[in-house]
């Protein structure tokens, strides 16, 4: 594994970066999707597909690792990579927003969380330094520290206190994640959407001289509009030589709208949540399956589309796996979809690039717009 863990600017135009993280299992393209394999799978995928559509890394995640099959397990069996059979990058999140939304099944002081799990109502401690003990035990690449994250709307006073817990936290995590070669640990923005809070905590995690931020807090009910004046906000504040990473979103148009804004990674359990539901994300913007006009279809997804889900599987066989309850419609569509959202990657960093961004940017969105128009 090499010694270093680091990130090359390439090219900017406008706010949207072009850059390549550096770790000791590989290079990771930016801007990046990163799948999400929240208890080591996928959902509905061989990684080897994920592999070959083109994603550099996936995501963990440390609250459902931790209960099952459990850190001490994995890390007994060589690791998460070699656990799943995934040799490239992995980013496991804290498990901060899993225990944060368990409500009334935890309890939260200065040291940390205590939590009932939601799968036997067992009982577990979580401080920054065990969250990043586990992360540690699991072997990711790059590791996130724990913080507490507030649902939205709340009041200021209560976004505050868990914004300043959450930088102390993150002195904790560092502390406890010290120097690993070829690994990172990435401290969380929080404030809500309160710009000064925002601020605040950007400049205070900043001062820590971290390996790379992440905004975190957002995609949880707010306007769109509302988070990307709050990412807007926020990112003049962070250092523009490391990695910002914009945690659970989102949307196509999201993934669009934040690139242009200077964010570099993302997450999102959408395109399989969705796939699993019958809905396709496109070139052309979204597709239900289910909808009754495509029974009798003949048209794939998308024929220009290189992912066979897409383009060798008719609308009305599709629309024939959902109505019949198949696995398979839930496999085809949540490949078709972490395809697309890796095309939608390449072709952002090709355009930031050749320096056309914004004309990429406005083509995009006004496919979307046009729609999936049947043939007349």
């Amino acid at each position: 594994m090499m010694a270093v863990f680091g990130f090359t600017l390439h090219a900017t135009d406008g706010a949207a970066r072009l850059g390549t993280v550096q770790t000791g299992r590989g290079d990771i393209r930016t801007p990046a999707f990163m799948p999400v394999g929240t208890v080591g799978t996928v959902k509905a995928m061989y990684l080897s597909q994920i592999e070959a559509m083109g994603a550099d890394i996936i995501l963990g995640n440390t609250y459902h690792l931790m209960l099952r099959p459990g850190a001490e397990r994995v890390a007994r069996l060589g690791g998460l990579h070699h656990f799943i059979g995934w040799k490239r990058p992995i980013l496991t999140d804290s498990g901060g927003f899993q225990v944060m939304s368990l409500s009334g099944l935890r309890t939260l002081n200065e040291k940390g969380v205590t939590f009932r799990s939601h799968v036997d109502g067992s009982k577990h401690e979580m401080s920054p330094e065990r969250s990043i003990e586990i992360q540690g035990l699991l072997g990711s690449d790059i590791q996130m520290q724990l913080d507490e994250c507030v649902a939205l709307p709340a009041e200021r006073p209560a976004i505050e206190k868990a914004m300043e817990l959450s930088l102390r936290w993150a002195e904790r995590c560092k502390v406890a994640f010290g120097d690993q070669p070829g690994k990172a640990m990435f401290g969380i923005v929080q404030g809500g959407t309160e710009p000064d809070l925002r601020i605040r905590s950007a400049q205070a995690l900043a001062a820590m001289d971290l390996k790379g931020y992440a905004v975190g807090g957002l995609a949880v009910g707010e306007p769109q509009a509302v988070m990307l004046d709050t990412i807007s906000v926020t990112l003049p504040h962070l250092p523009s030589h490391k990695p910002r990473y914009l945690m659970g979103v989102g949307t196509p148009e999201d993934l669009l709208r934040s690139v242009a804004r200077g964010i570099d990674m993302f997450d999102c359990v959408m395109p399989t949540r969705s796939g699993r539901h019958g809905l396709a994300f496109t070139r052309r913007g979204k597709v239900n399956l289910r909808n009754a006009r495509h029974a009798e279809d003949p048209r794939p997804l998308d024929e220009e589309s290189d992912c066979p889900a897409a383009r060798d599987y008719s609308r009305a066989y599709l629309h024939h796996l959902f109505k019949a309850n198949e696995a398979l419609g839930a496999m085809l569509l949540s490949w078709n979809n972490l395809h697309y959202y890796q095309q939608l990657m390449a072709g952002m960093r090709a355009a930031i690039g050749e320096g056309r961004f914004a004309e990429h940017a406005a083509q995009t969105e006004e496919m979307w717009k046009r729609g999936d128009i049947a043939p007349v």
